[in-house]
């Protein structure tokens, strides 16, 4: 528990436990604590430098922001380079239907809580927040220490982020098997022209 008075974050730094409510947003925080210490414990740390820097007031700034965005919607996607450069281009048809065979040689890794509690009851539209990084496929072991190594201040500062409809992933949801299901421009929309 918080003590009552008590910063989330000094707390967690302080004495390595992490304050947990009884319900399923807490519980994926809690499992992926488990899975990626290390990244959170730097998610941790740069929260606490940002705080100790420009204190809390009703906006966080974009180094929190960022590390926010990725703590509760954030995934890894370990993948081919053409796989990426469909994802990059947002070419949902080359990315999931064009290239669907190439998703046995990919994996996506969760890391958000808030992305896997949206997923207990799944619809089309969740959305992760990809960190735009090309880890090793054959890397997952030490991904931990490779994610944390990334999770730096001036890296999130830049956003490095691009959207992807986690259920348009092949067999991550059973109506994606069909190709209109790409066809939802509310969903799968296009990157946008720059002006």
């Amino acid at each position: 528990a918080l003590p009552d008075g008590e910063a989330y974050e000094r707390f967690i730094s302080e004495t390595g436990q992490v304050p947990t409510r009884d319900n399923l947003h807490d519980l994926f925080n809690g499992l992926v604590w488990q899975t990626f210490p290390q990244s959170k414990a730097a998610l941790n740390r740069l929260h606490r430098a940002e705080i100790s820097a420009h204190g809390v007031g009703a906006v966080r700034g974009p180094v929190r922001d960022a590390a926010t965005l990725f703590d509760e919607n954030g995934a890894v996607l370990l993948a081919p380079t053409a796989l990426w450069d469909a994802l990059l281009a947002r070419d949902w048809v080359q990315l999931f239907v064009k290239l669907r065979p190439l998703w046995a040689q990919a994996r996506l890794v969760l890391f958000g809580h808030a992305l896997m509690e949206q997923l207990v009851y799944p619809r089309k539209s969740i959305t992760a927040h990809v960190l735009i990084e090309q880890f090793a496929i054959n890397n997952e072991v030490n991904l931990d220490a490779a994610l944390a190594e990334r999770l730096t201040a001036d890296h999130l500062r830049q956003k490095p982020f691009t959207p992807l409809p986690v259920l348009g992933v092949p067999g991550w949801w059973p109506a994606n098997q069909a190709p209109d299901f790409y066809a939802d421009t509310q969903v799968f929309r296009p990157r946008r022209s720059s002006v």
